[in-house]
């Protein structure tokens, strides 16, 4: 019973993430190839066949990349910041 409340509350946790995700990818300011790697990273943080850390770190290492992407408008850069911050503290509890 307490691990299903702990894994409802982790998966309210990352609705908002999707949404920001959803944004980006799309955002028609943004390159394709930005918001392919936000739509990936969106399948990533909703299969539940894998394990929470995985999930969060598999779509960590992606946006990690996207944000160093010399193509990338830099408000879209921010918006990839701060999603990464928000996966981070997220994988932290």
């Amino acid at each position: 019973m307490y691990k299903y409340k702990l894994v409802n509350t982790m998966q309210e946790r990352l609705e908002p993430i999707v949404e920001m995700l959803k944004q980006v990818s799309e955002d028609r300011s943004v390159p394709r190839n930005i918001q392919k790697e936000c739509k990936e990273c969106i399948e990533i943080i909703k299969n539940n066949k894998e394990e929470l850390s995985v999930r969060i770190n598999s779509c960590t290492s992606k946006l990690d990349e996207v944000a160093n992407d010399a193509n990338i408008p830099m408000y879209t850069r921010t918006q990839i910041w701060n999603i990464v911050s928000m996966l981070e503290s997220t994988s932290r509890e």
